[in-house]
């Protein structure tokens, strides 16, 4: 047993736009080294929740803290430092086109002045080869690459700062199923090898179960259940269970315009 604080905790957290509510008292804890997943619908709330996280958007209610320490109360230095320590995977890789693979890697380490050329490229080829991108593709352009080989140069630019936080965003979402799956086992081996704490958004339910130690389900703004994977399938939640098949029929309305 330890009394060591969560990685990222979240308490009664609240977030609206105008008369929209997206965020109406959300509570979750992640611990350190584990790896959680928030599913839900398209809509409710899960990409605001890590704009939260990361300092992009503020709460109107709530406490976000980060090793014990309440984020909303940092000063901008602290709150940079802090971000220092995060990597991210962004939804469709948010790769520079006018950069090489390699510069791409290593962008963290060359924009905040961590280290020399030579040394940022040796990093980014050690962070490539991790997640099985070869030497020979460094100098290449990204849109030389496919799609997957894209998320694969995403993910070692997330760990090239070797953060002790990563976000993953829908990280499966326009791949193939093959490559997918090739992307969760990835993200698997680097939550191995780096040992960071790990926070992913996703609707797609084999990636979460597959990377996940733990689920949390958003809807209408608030964690309705949360558990291991292998507890999915026999939750006795209404509402993940009409999720995680995909039935139109059930608690679940969708708001569909006329």
């Amino acid at each position: 047993m330890t009394d060591a604080p969560p990685k990222i905790s979240l308490k009664n957290v609240k977030k609206a736009f105008g008369d929209k509510v997206v965020l109406d008292g959300v509570n979750l804890d992640v611990a350190v080294g584990e790896s959680v997943v928030i599913i839900g619908g398209s809509g409710t709330g899960k990409s605001v929740a890590i704009k939260c996280i990361l300092g992009l958007l503020t709460p109107d209610e709530g406490t976000i803290e980060i090793d014990g320490r309440d984020v909303l109360d940092m000063t901008p230095r602290e709150r940079e430092k802090l971000n220092m320590q995060i990597g991210m995977l962004f939804q469709a890789a948010a790769l520079f086109d006018s950069l090489p693979v390699w510069e791409n890697v290593s962008f963290g380490l060359l924009a905040e002045k961590r280290c020399g050329r030579d040394e940022a490229r040796d990093i980014a080829l050690e962070k490539m080869a991790l997640v099985g991108l070869k030497p020979d593709i460094a100098d290449l352009s990204p849109a030389d690459l496919s799609g997957g080989m894209q998320k694969r140069v995403g993910l070692a630019r997330a760990i090239a700062i070797d953060p002790s936080i990563i976000f993953f965003d829908e990280p499966t979402t326009g791949l193939d199923p093959i490559m997918a799956d090739v992307i969760n086992k990835l993200i698997v081996h680097v939550n191995e090898n780096v040992g960071a704490t790990a926070l992913t958004i996703t609707h797609d339910m084999a990636s979460a179960k597959k990377i996940g130690d733990r689920i949390a389900m958003l809807y209408e703004g608030k964690i309705i259940w949360a558990g291991p994977p292998d507890d999915v399938d026999q939750s006795g939640n209404d509402y993940l269970d009409q999720f995680i098949h995909g039935r139109t029929t059930g608690p679940i309305k969708m708001a569909i315009r006329a």
